[in-house]
């Protein structure tokens, strides 16, 4: 660290990551510059002989009874084991060597035994569920009864909190191990095998010997890194090992007051990338007492849906203007293509598989290695684009809380939705959206203003009427009220007539939930997020949005006299008077008549004038800038903040309000 934090009323600490790249380096030693490929060199070196390290001590410890070991907190003599991983290893009596005729200081050593404790504590968890599924295997792999699903909840440790997607996936990958073995794995250790280490250096564990990290004096957005790293591939003594020190350039997210740690050091395509920790004052945010919360739902096309609600002193929960959405249709159909050429190219290395068999020297293998190739190029597509998406719809979602002043934002609990019944390729989208990351994102991005994020329950978000909690009659479109449909939600009971878009009545119900049971809110002690499980009846009565009546004028309107004669608007789009005669030549105006119909609007001409549901077009949808192969914002459109700007209309009406 390179100071210490203090903390007011309400204030807490948070620590958050910024990733720099390190781009020069100064042996000290010598005083020879190093540039971004030597630096990156003498990383390496040190990388490697670490995860060559990691991977022999990982290797020797992979099995249940060591894992039990390390996870079980207490050593052979009955003493509590320490936090840190290298220290707890060290405890447990588990050395790291290095290769022979290597020599490295006692701080590497360090950083080989806290990747490899890191390593090992993780698998823990995948363990007891691996377990679970094992000790309660089903009739039927594909589908579980009520009985079986409670039976494996209470096999595995937080069963009942467990997203049930999670134990499809390891069920389904017993069941490839059963087709293949033929019969069911041991346990997680043969079920997955030993893990594969990356290339990194863990500073963290170090001390002032190893390497330190300071603020530079040139500015508060510079950093100064030194760090020992060998000189040679094989270093025979500790002279081999120099000081480097790196210059650091903080991105604008850091805080000037923030305290840095020592960072992480990745190699990514020839470049030495630093995970920058960092911890700095928030305000503190708090899982009850909200007057103003922000509702989030999700979809397909149109991503998010937010709003704000206000909960009275008397109880009464009221909308905060219309609402927003952000829509995400081409990037989520580009993210499908990606994802449909991703199928395409594992079946065709697969088929190569086959035919290549055992044999090393077939005409196929070189076909083999480019199509290997082909498949880390597009899922490293996929993920950088659903990363840009998730980071782009919870900057959106946080900027829509601080406009309305909302100190919670709701979310659906979706980890365990199954998508179901609407067609093979649209259950797989829905299946593969960037919901967790999306999450993460908001709680990350919220924290920095002190905004509670809560999950709830989403049952029933979409089916009640957010007004009066009767069960709405879904439409294709408002144009189409006979046609059945999702898209377009109306309310059956005569005194509400409440209707609109289902996402926008979804997050009016999701808020309102959240703000009557906010005082259910609990922590999660494994993630720490703030979350609401179970949904009481007697407050779930209280959620309803109380329409907002347009405000009337109270003077005497009694007619009394004629009324006053007004001259008729001219048509529009017309002249007024007719052009003069047009000259002779290229030049000279418009000849009179009427404007030509061909022309359409401007865009924002159309802007807040008609429903977004409508009936489907027949022509396919086509994302604007598809053709051209457009970047991110093209295909991405958010809804600014209209917060209190916009009049409720009458529920009766068209309108998405």
């Amino acid at each position: 660290m390179s100071g210490k934090l203090r903390l007011g009323e309400r204030e807490t600490a948070r620590t958050a990551c910024a990733r720099v790249v390190l781009r020069a380096g100064v042996d000290e030693e010598t005083g020879e510059v190093l540039s971004r490929a030597l630096l990156a060199q003498r990383v390496g070196w040190c990388a490697d002989l670490v995860a060559g390290m990691v991977a022999a001590l990982v290797g020797e410890h992979w099995n249940r009874v060591d894992v039990g070991l390390l996870t079980g907190g207490v050593d052979a003599g009955g003493r509590r084991l320490p936090s840190h991983a290298w220290m707890a290893l060290r405890r447990l009596g588990w050395a790291a060597t290095p290769p022979g005729g290597v020599r490295v200081n006692d701080r590497v050593v360090r950083m080989t035994q806290e990747q490899a404790g890191r390593a090992l504590r993780s698998v823990k968890w995948r363990a007891d569920v691996t377990a679970g599924v094992l000790s309660t295997w089903p009739a039927d792999p594909r589908k579980r009864t009520p009985a079986e699903w409670d039976q494996i909840r209470q096999a595995i440790p937080g069963g009942q909190h467990l997203p049930s997607s999670i134990i499809n996936a390891r069920t389904r990958q017993a069941a490839t191990f059963l087709n293949t073995n033929g019969r069911l794995p041991v346990d997680v250790f043969e079920l997955e095998g030993t893990p594969r280490i990356p290339r990194m250096l863990l500073l963290a564990a170090c001390d002032r010997q190893q390497a330190t990290i300071e603020r530079s004096d040139t500015g508060p957005g510079r950093a100064l890194l030194r760090l020992q790293l060998p000189s040679r591939t094989d270093p025979q003594t500790y002279r081999d090992w120099t000081w480097v020190a790196c210059p650091i350039e903080l991105p604008p997210t850091v805080p000037a007051s923030a305290v840095l740690h020592l960072p992480t050091l990745r190699l990514t395509d020839g470049t030495v990338r630093a995970d920058m920790a960092y911890t700095h004052v928030v305000p503190k945010a708090q899982a009850a007492g909200h007057l103003v919360a922000l509702g989030v739902d999700w979809g397909l096309n149109t991503l998010l849906s937010a709003g704000a609600l206000r909960l009275h002193d008397t109880g009464r929960i009221t909308a905060l203007g219309a609402g927003g959405q952000f829509r995400a249709a081409g990037i989520l159909a580009k993210q499908h293509r990606l994802r449909r050429q991703s199928e395409r190219l594992h079946a065709k290395a697969d088929h190569y598989q086959r035919l290549i068999g055992v044999d090393e020297r077939h005409q196929l293998v070189g076909k083999h290695a480019v199509i290997r190739d082909e498949i880390r190029h597009v899922s490293a597509r996929r993920a950088n684009l659903n990363d840009a998406l998730a980071w782009a719809a919870a900057r959106w979602t946080v900027d829509q809380a601080i406009a309305a002043r909302a100190t919670a934002i709701y979310l659906e609990d979706l980890r365990s939705m199954k998508a179901k019944g609407m067609g093979h390729s649209l259950n797989t989208r829905l299946s593969q959206q960037v919901r967790g990351k999306i999450t993460d994102r908001i709680r990350h991005l919220a924290a920095e203003h002190g905004i509670a994020v809560v999950t709830v329950p989403a049952r029933n978000t979409s089916k009640h009427c957010p007004q009066c909690l009767t069960p709405l009659r879904h439409r294709k479109a408002p144009d189409q009220p006979t046609v059945a449909g999702w898209k377009w939600a109306t309310c059956p009971d005569r005194s509400c007539r409440w209707q609109g878009d289902r996402d926008h009545g979804a997050w009016r119900r999701i808020a309102a939930r959240g703000l009557t049971h906010q005082a259910k809110s609990v922590t999660d002690k494994t993630t720490g997020a703030m979350v609401i499980r179970t949904v009481v009846d007697e407050l779930e009565a209280a959620a309803v949005v109380t329409p907002t009546m347009s405000k009337t004028s109270r003077r005497d309107r009694s007619k009394t006299g004629p009324t006053r004669h007004k001259p008729p608007r001219p048509a529009p789009r017309r002249r007024r008077a007719p052009s003069p005669a047009r000259p002779h030549g290229q030049a000279g105006k418009r000849p009179e008549g009427h404007a030509p119909t061909d022309r359409k609007l401007p865009r924002a001409a159309h802007r807040h004038q008609s429903v977004n549901a409508i009936s489907t077009p027949t022509a396919g949808h086509r994302p604007r800038g598809a053709a051209l192969g457009a970047g991110f914002h093209l295909h991405a459109h958010a809804t600014p903040p209209r917060w209190e700007t916009i009049p409720e209309t009458p529920s009766d009406s068209r309108s998405l309000s």
